[in-house]
């Protein structure tokens, strides 16, 4: 029975990779508790995506939260004069791509710290991938082992002795196996949206970094790609 089962918070973007992540904490034995951010991201098509991976997926709660990233800016994500990269993958001075969001993970995971500590649940999981994509600073595995620590030093449910555990199944994980491995377990790419600028309908640009990612990952799995293009 769910009541027995231990909780999670997974982050969901309604993404490929997030969606995937709800899928293997359900299958993990966890009754799952999904959090979308909306962030001022260009579009929220991907929070309509959410909603419906969500209810497929079985979520016990689906929330909405918002944080306006849009006010700090310094992302092609939220910053509508800097242009999405459509060819090779643009890059600041550092080396960090044009689309990192700042600070954005661990906003996130913040968020969902808190609703996991009113929750009871010690298990956060989270869709980052440093393989295909580890130009971000906050998808690396030094991160989210920085973040454990940190949730039990900055609450009320670790100082008391709880032990948080985040988890990012799929961090070492190439997109082709990430999408075998969701297929596995009945997750439905046609769902998701990944694109970085979808239209209201949530159709795929197909030309940037984010697309180009999920259709050759889907090529490379041996599997017809879902994903509407405009």
């Amino acid at each position: 029975m769910s009541g027995n089962k231990p909780k999670a918070v997974v982050l969901l973007s309604g993404g490929l990779d997030s969606a995937t992540v709800l899928a293997i904490a359900r299958e993990q034995g966890y009754q799952t508790y999904a959090l979308s951010v909306s962030y001022g991201q260009r579009h929220v098509a991907e929070l309509a995506a959410a909603r419906r991976v969500a209810k497929r997926l079985h979520a016990a709660d689906h929330r909405l939260m918002e944080v306006n990233l849009a006010a700090v800016g310094g992302s092609a994500l939220t910053d509508p004069s800097i242009a999405v990269p459509e060819s090779a993958n643009a890059q600041t001075a550092s080396g960090i791509p044009i689309t990192y969001v700042p600070a954005r993970n661990t906003l996130f995971l913040s968020l969902a710290l808190g609703w996991a500590e009113v929750l009871g649940a010690k298990d956060l999981f989270i869709g980052v991938n440093a393989v295909d994509y580890s130009g971000y600073p906050d998808c690396r595995p030094e991160f989210i082992r920085a973040f454990e620590t940190l949730a039990r030093l900055a609450t009320k449910a670790g100082v008391e002795g709880a032990r948080f555990r985040i988890h990012a199944p799929l961090i070492e994980a190439s997109k082709a196996d990430i999408i075998l491995r969701g297929i596995a377990l009945g997750v439905d790419f046609g769902e998701t949206v990944s694109c970085y600028q979808a239209d209201v309908e949530g159709r795929a640009c197909g030309r940037c970094d984010s697309c180009h990612l999920r259709r050759s990952g889907f090529a490379n799995a041996g599997l017809p790609d879902p994903t509407r293009y405009r």
